[in-house]
C-alpha cells in the first residue's frame, strides 16, 4: 500500500520541466509586454541615457524563483529586439540586446542569490545596469544621430568617459527608484500571497 502511494504521488520528470518552461516563459512574457508598454509610452526614458523602465519591478520574482533569471533574462532579449523596429537604432540595436540582457541576468541572478535580504538583493539590478548599460549606450546613441544628453547641450560626441560616468548615475538612479519604489512594495505584496510557497514546493521537486 505504502508503495502503491508513493508511485502514485510520484513526481514526472517531464511534467516538472514542462511546468518550469511554463513558469520561464510566463516571466518573459510579462517582462517583454511592460516594457513594451514602457517603449510605447516613454520612448527614449524606457532605453535611453536617462531612463525609468518601469518592467524592471518584476525583477523582484527572483526574490522568489531561481527560474526568474531566465525569464527575465529572455523577456529583456525579446524586449529589446522590438525596440529595434520602434526606435529604429537598427544593428546597433543588438548591443542592447546582448548588453542589456546579461545586465537583466547578473542583476536577476544577484538578487536569488541574496533573496532572504531583500533590501540588500534588489541591489542586484541597480549595479547591473549601471554598470554595463552606459558601456554600449553611448555607441547606440551617437548612431542614430542622438549626440547630446538629454534636458542640456551638452554634446556627447567624443566625449564617451562623461558619458559614461553621467550614464552610470542616471541609469543607477532610474533603476533605483523602480525596483525600490515599485519592485519592493510589489515583492511584499507578493510575499502575501500563496506564490513563494507555490514556487517553494516547485524548486523542492526540481532539486
Amino acid at each position: 500500500m505504502n508503495q502503491h502511494n508513493s508511485l502514485e504521488h510520484a513526481v514526472d520528470p517531464s511534467d516538472l520541466r514542462a511546468r518550469r518552461v511554463s513558469r520561464i516563459g510566463m516571466i518573459a512574457a510579462t517582462y517583454a509586454a511592460l516594457t513594451l508598454v514602457a517603449l510605447l509610452f516613454l520612448g527614449s526614458l524606457a532605453w535611453g541615457p536617462v531612463q525609468f523602465r518601469i518592467s524592471e519591478a518584476v525583477c523582484v520574482l527572483a526574490l522568489f524563483t531561481a527560474d526568474a533569471i531566465p525569464g527575465l533574462a529572455l523577456g529583456c532579449a525579446l524586449a529589446n529586439l522590438a525596440n529595434i523596429v520602434l526606435s529604429g537604432t537598427g544593428m546597433l540595436g543588438m548591443l542592447d540586446v546582448v548588453f542589456g540582457t546579461l545586465a537583466t541576468a547578473l542583476g536577476a541572478w544577484f538578487t536569488w542569490r541574496n533573496r532572504r535580504r531583500p533590501a540588500l538583493a534588489l541591489m542586484g539590478p541597480v549595479i547591473a545596469n549601471a554598470l554595463i548599460v552606459p558601456a554600449y549606450l553611448p555607441l547606440m546613441l551617437q548612431g542614430i544621430g542622438f549626440y547630446t544628453i538629454p534636458f542640456t547641450n551638452i554634446a556627447i560626441d567624443g566625449a564617451y568617459p562623461a558619458m559614461y560616468l553621467f550614464g552610470l548615475v542616471t541609469t543607477a538612479l532610474g533603476e533605483a527608484v523602480v525596483m525600490y519604489a515599485l519592485g519592493l512594495p510589489l515583492a511584499r505584496a507578493l510575499g502575501k500571497t500563496s506564490l513563494p510557497r507555490q514556487l517553494d514546493a516547485a524548486e523542492k521537486n526540481q532539486g
